[in-house]
């Protein structure tokens, strides 16, 4: 099996984070009344009836200061689990140190463990002259490269974009609508769309869920069917947590199903079953 498509699906979470809205001006304030820290988020990766893998959102219970000022620390981290440990053993961590003013990272860190390769990240942002310092380290202590990118005012990373994602609001957007953002990553500026497809109720293992739909467009690629391939679930209250993500892969479906959660800022909206 490509062990390619459980690697992109893990990726799915933080990616959602390059949907974010559009620049604005540096060290913009951007109000926040969906998170704060101490917030925890837990997923199982289900493709077909298989727990492939679980995933983990959070927000360090204290703030951090960085580049002098106050950050949340969040972060997402993946594993494969069960029997697809054996032959595609995954230990994936991604960070970033959000502003919680202006809701932009400051610092962003990647380890990657993926059976024998491994790739450590930094990437500083100094956001009054829009560069990305980036240092990249592999498995040989010598293998080091550095380097200094232009980057738009207010872009984001791949974990602060999903957070900067849930301060939007929705009621303000037509079904149809497709939000584009430019983030940085891998080295590279680039720009995402998603499309805002209204509102549905979806079943989660935390309970039926009233859900904000997105469907971010994907580029040509070997392992999603089109561009439409992918539904992200926003939870329809002011938190705006990812509570399900279905992927349509060309190896099958792939299911990212929140399970468990706690340290949410308001009430999650759950739908009462009769």
């Amino acid at each position: 099996m490509n062990r390619r498509w459980l690697l992109s699906t893990l990726l799915v979470l933080p990616a959602i984070g390059l949907l974010a809205f559009g620049p604005a001006d540096t060290l913009r304030s951007i109000p926040n009344h969906s998170f704060t820290s101490g917030e925890v988020l837990q997923y199982k990766v289900h493709y077909g009836l298989i727990n492939a893998a679980e995933a983990t959102i959070e927000v360090d219970n204290s703030l951090h200061r960085i580049n002098d000022r106050l950050c949340y620390k969040a972060t997402v981290t993946g594993r494969t689990t069960g029997s697809f440990d054996f032959f595609l053993r995954i230990r994936d961590t991604w960070r970033s140190y959000i502003d919680t003013t202006s809701i932009v990272p400051q610092k962003f860190f990647r380890n990657i463990e993926e059976n024998n390769y491994r790739k450590k990240e930094t990437v500083d942002f100094d956001h009054a002259r829009d560069m990305a310092e980036v240092e990249k380290r592999g498995r040989d202590k010598n293998d080091v490269k550095r380097g200094s990118y232009k980057v738009p005012d207010n872009v984001q990373d791949l974990v602060s974009g999903f957070y900067y994602l849930r301060t939007l609001n929705y009621d303000q957007r037509r079904v149809g609508e497709v939000i584009r953002v430019q983030g940085f990553f891998d080295e590279e500026v680039f720009t995402m769309e998603v499309t805002y497809r209204g509102r549905e109720t979806v079943q989660t293992k935390a309970g039926a869920i009233r859900a904000i739909r997105l469907v971010p467009k994907m580029p040509s690629n070997k392992l999603f069917k089109g561009e439409n391939a992918i539904s992200v679930y926003l939870s329809d209250d002011r938190n705006k947590v990812p509570v399900l993500i279905q992927a349509e892969m060309f190896v099958g479906a792939v299911k990212v199903d929140m399970y468990k959660y706690h340290g949410l800022k308001n009430r999650l909206n759950l739908v009462a079953q009769n």
